[in-house]
Formats: C-alpha cells, structure tokens, sequence
C-alpha cells in the first residue's frame, strides 16, 4: 500500500514549477535573500534559525520542506535554489555527482535517531530487537513509513527492519508516504497504528508517543550534510551554511533532538 499526496511525477513537475515560481525571488526582494532546499524533518529547527538569522544577519532565506529525493530531483531538473540540506548521503552524492554542488562547501551536520510511534492514546507496548513482534503488533493495521525506495527516513527503517529480521513479516503492511512529516501525520491522525519516523519528529507531535528506538547499529549512520549549490552565486549562501554550524544555532537544533555534528 502507498500512499502519497500527489504522484511522482506531478510532485517533480509541480515542485520544479513551484521552485521557479513562489521560491525565486519576488518582485522587490532584496538580492541577498536565498533560497534553501531542505529535507521535511528539519521544518522545526530550521525555521526557529532562520528566525534568528534574518534578525542577527539582517538577510532572510526561503526554505522549501520536502523529502530529499524529491528536491534533489527539483534541483536536477533546474529549480532554482542556493542551498540543499538533505537527511541523508546518498542524496547529495547525487547532486555531488552531477556537478549541481560546490564540493568544497559540502559539510556534514547533523545527526539524529529514528524511533517506532503510535497515536498518543495507543496501549501497544513492543521492544524493538532482533524478531520482535512488530507484524503482530500491527494486526490489520499498517505500518506507516516514508518511501523505502527514496526518502531517507523510509530507506533508514527499511534498512532496521531488514537487520532486526523482520521486514519479511511487515513488507505486505507498510503503507508509504511521501515524506517523514507525511508519515508521521498518517500516525498522529489514527490512520495508522505504528510508523517509523525520526526521533525529533516525534518530538514535535504530541499526537503521538515514541514505542522503542531503533539501535544505531541497524541502519546506516542518519547524516544530514549541508553544501551551496553550483548555480548560487549569492555569498550569502555561504554565511547561511556556516551559520548553520555556528554556536548560535546549536542550541536549536538540539532543541528539536538533533545531535549536531558540525561546528
């Protein structure tokens, strides 16, 4: 079962389109306004540090929420932005790879968790460990998750389920989103009675409460590298990332849950 808001390729065209409209810059805005692509688990920490950015740097940044394999696929396509901040490697390898970023700007910085939810009132109680009875715990319900093919959070919980030895039992039960903040809703409004989202998600819903979280060792690291992209040309572009790895955002990104690598 899948579940998205729109298909993939209405997402891609309409996402490049909406790049290239309500991203580029407005009439009147000030050249050293930017536009930065970021994955959907940030929205939190992100906008309470742009908040502080525009009042401490005095320039402001537009920031578009997605999953990371849809703006990397925006971005590809030309959509217009100065910065990407993915949740994970592979994605901007991606872009890496195409020659769409400045590698010398690439910085690794953030780390984080992802956890098992429920809905806040759910008496389900599991222990996540090698062959727990999360297929049992499902019942006909689904198991909500991001895309496990694309989005990083989807391709993170697969990767667990698989080591734990209990992706077989649920594979048939997991019901895809198109991104963590998507999943995370399917769980929060009852639609479903587990999913798998990252820790600060979690954090950020009181509909729901956190089962277990998933050992670091069954999944690779959760990265979230940072870099400017090689059509900016705005130097402000360059103070927004290292902003970002300042002292003065650390305390908000550990607010939302982030352990923060860079600095």
């Amino acid at each position: 079962m899948r579940i998205t808001r729109r298909g993939w390729l209405g997402a891609l065209l309409a996402g490049a389109l909406g790049a290239a409209t309500a991203f580029g810059a407005p009439a009147g805005a000030r050249a050293q306004d930017i536009t930065v692509f970021a994955a959907a688990s940030l929205k939190d920490a992100l906008d309470s540090i742009n908040t502080q950015w525009q009042a401490d740097a005095k320039h402001k940044a537009t920031i578009s929420y997605a999953a990371s394999s849809a703006l990397a696929k925006q971005i590809e396509a030309g959509a217009p932005a100065d910065v990407f901040i993915s949740a994970d490697l592979d994605w901007m390898t991606y872009l890496a790879d195409r020659k769409l970023i400045k590698p010398e700007t690439q910085a690794t910085l953030l780390g984080n968790r992802i956890v098992l939810v429920a809905p806040k009132d759910s008496t389900v109680q599991l222990t996540i460990a090698p062959n727990f009875e999360l297929a049992k715990a499902l019942g006909d319900g689904h198991l909500a998750m991001a895309d496990v093919k694309a989005v990083p959070a989807g391709k993170y919980g697969q990767a667990a389920l698989e080591t734990l030895g209990v992706w077989a039992s649920v594979k048939d039960k997991v019901a895809q989103a198109e991104n963590v903040r998507a999943t995370l809703a399917l769980v929060s409004r009852g639609e479903a009675p587990l999913g798998i989202v990252y820790q600060t998600d979690a954090a950020a819903d009181t509909g729901v409460k956190v089962i277990g979280i998933f050992p670091a060792d069954s999944h690779p690291p959760i990265l979230y590298p940072v870099a400017v992209l090689a059509s900016s040309n705005k130097p402000e572009a360059q103070a927004f990332v290292d902003y970002l790895k300042s002292a003065a955002a650390k305390p908000l990104f550990e607010k939302q849950g982030f352990a923060v690598v860079a600095q």
